[in-house]
């Protein structure tokens, strides 16, 4: 989780919302991307997606397994992703009341009618990812009011 914060204040230095993302797959391989969303004007430029799609390309499969590190719960797009790649177990920071698709507002990684469920462990280091990620909101707000409205 140390490397996923790390890689969220790479995002941040960008000027992009601060979630990273790590992925260990087969023990040893480990994958780390943040939030690139603005820098690629792309909406999938999530953390989660990104090291998702790093993984599949690296390792040649779509079926990852293994335990995604993420500093803020992922939301439907990337908690959809999570059970397609069969990751195996989720472990996140900060809980998204806003957006949150891993027990806050739904819980798409342990919905039965899923072929794939996945464990979940969240609230490490939910500090310090929120402790990010208020900081990074309160910035934008003092310097743009109005962009900030439907974050």
């Amino acid at each position: 989780m140390q490397m996923a914060l790390e890689a969220a204040e790479k995002a941040l230095l960008k000027g992009e919302v601060p979630v990273g993302a790590v992925l260990v797959c087969d023990e040893t391989i480990t994958f780390v991307s943040h939030n690139l969303r603005e820098t690629q004007a792309d909406p999938t430029a999530h953390a989660e997606m990104l090291v998702l799609q790093e993984a599949a390309q690296k390792l040649g499969r779509w079926r990852l397994g293994g335990t995604l590190y993420s500093t803020l719960e992922p939301c439907v797009m990337c908690a959809g992703a999570l059970v397609q790649a069969r990751i195996d177990r989720l472990v996140y920071g900060a809980k998204d009341p806003k957006a949150g698709a891993c027990g806050s507002v739904i819980d798409v990684v342990r919905d039965s009618r899923f072929n794939h469920q996945i464990e979940v462990i969240g609230g490490v280091l939910a500090k310090a990812s929120t402790k990010l990620l208020q900081g990074f909101f309160k910035n934008l707000r003092e310097r743009c009011p109005s962009s900030v409205e439907g974050a």
